[in-house]
């Protein structure tokens, strides 16, 4: 299942034509202890970049941005009760929401690991 990275640390799992989206490891470590997660609704349109949902922790506020334009089909309800699953599994098991993609193609605007790696030296 391909991965893609934007600038902004959010990472989307393809399969088909389903986009799983959630924050990297990165950015979970950068915010500290997450407090709070704000899902987006089912049903919810997106645009690639647009604001998805949003994130707070003991140390700031932070919008989610979409990796890919779609529709909310599911969100990760267990980060409502426990949004400290952020902090322990930010790349696995905190997802955030299930998107259907609206355009396959906009994957080419993101970068893989390894250049996700490669701008992470750069910050």
């Amino acid at each position: 299942m391909p991965v893609y990275y934007t600038k902004e640390h959010e990472w989307v799992k393809i399969e088909g034509n389903v986009a799983t989206v959630g924050i990297t490891e990165f950015a979970a470590h950068q915010l500290g202890d997450i407090t709070f997660v704000e899902l987006p609704k089912t049903g919810k349109s997106v645009k690639q970049f647009e604001v998805l949902c949003a994130i707070e922790s003991v140390k700031a506020a932070s919008d989610i941005y979409a990796p890919v334009s779609g529709k909310v089909m599911s969100v990760n309800e267990a980060l409502e009760n426990t949004p400290e699953i952020v902090n322990e599994s930010a790349e696995e098991a905190a997802w955030m929401a299930c998107l259907e993609m609206a355009d396959p193609a906009e994957v080419g605007k993101l970068m893989t690991r390894a250049q996700y790696d490669e701008y992470l030296k750069g910050l």
